[in-house]
């Protein structure tokens, strides 16, 4: 189906999206000249595609019926559920915002890929 390949090539959107948002965040972290309004426009875009490639895998397994491989939609379900940890913890490390920003996109860059290969 259409949709299992969007799903596919989404993950990849997912992967360079929040690879670019963890990068910058973290190299903002040391260095303030990297802390713009583009950078938390990347950050909340990588979330955004996390949101969307689980939609489409929800949209996948229950309306087409397409059963994942094993251990494919945990990461999926982990993926969207550290979204949320990370927004929740920005005032309690204010400090190191930028850092939690950025450390959460490449583990949200890393999940992606996991299941990108266990597919």
């Amino acid at each position: 189906p259409p949709v299992l390949t969007l799903h596919a090539d989404w993950a990849w959107v997912v992967v360079g999206v929040n690879a670019v948002a963890g990068v910058w965040a973290v190299v903002a972290h040391w260095h303030r000249p990297w802390r713009t309004r583009a950078l938390w426009w990347a950050v909340v875009g990588g979330w955004a595609t996390v949101a969307v490639q689980v939609v489409l895998g929800v949209y996948l397994t229950a309306g087409e019926g397409i059963d994942a491989p094993q251990f494919h939609e945990f990461y999926g379900f982990v993926a969207l559920i550290s979204v949320g940890l990370i927004y929740s913890y920005r005032a309690q490390v204010k400090e190191f915002q930028y850092l939690l920003y950025g450390l959460g996109g490449l583990f949200l860059m890393g999940l992606a890929l996991r299941a990108i290969y266990l597919a």
